[in-house]
């Protein structure tokens, strides 16, 4: 929306003022930039002034920022992944059966008795629609 529309500096000043935006410390400044961020959000995108469309886009980058150094992702393993992955599409072990060749084996796996090759990898790739590197 700020491609479309340009920004006036003295509202968009008066705006930073009322807001006072700086890089988030604590979980106490998240949330008050969270519910700024849900008041313009609620407002709607057709709604917005170009400031405060500006003001939006600078603290979902301050909260992103936080959220990252204050909730990093566990790089799960590959078998994490999978069992992830099979969750969100509501699969069994018995519609893997054709990625990895039987039951058994879909079972070793899911179970964490066995690894993942590097074909099966490959294959689970596919299957998903995901790069192979997921589950190695």
């Amino acid at each position: 929306m700020t491609a479309t529309l340009r920004v006036n500096p003295r509202r968009y000043g008066r705006l930073l003022a009322a807001v006072l935006p700086a890089p988030i410390e604590t979980e106490e400044e998240n949330e008050k930039a969270l519910a700024i961020i849900s008041k313009l959000v609620e407002k709607g995108e057709e709604n917005l002034t170009a400031e405060e469309s500006s003001l939006l886009g600078l603290l979902a980058v301050l909260v992103q920022d936080f959220e990252e150094k204050a909730y990093p992702l566990d790089e799960g393993s590959p078998r994490d992944t999978l069992l992830f992955l099979m969750e969100q599409k509501k699969l069994r072990q018995k519609d893997l059966v054709p990625v990895f060749g039987s039951r058994s084996t879909v079972s070793a796996v899911v179970n964490g008795k066995r690894h993942i090759s590097k074909s099966q990898a490959r294959k689970l790739g596919e299957f998903f629609d995901l790069s192979a590197d997921v589950f190695l």
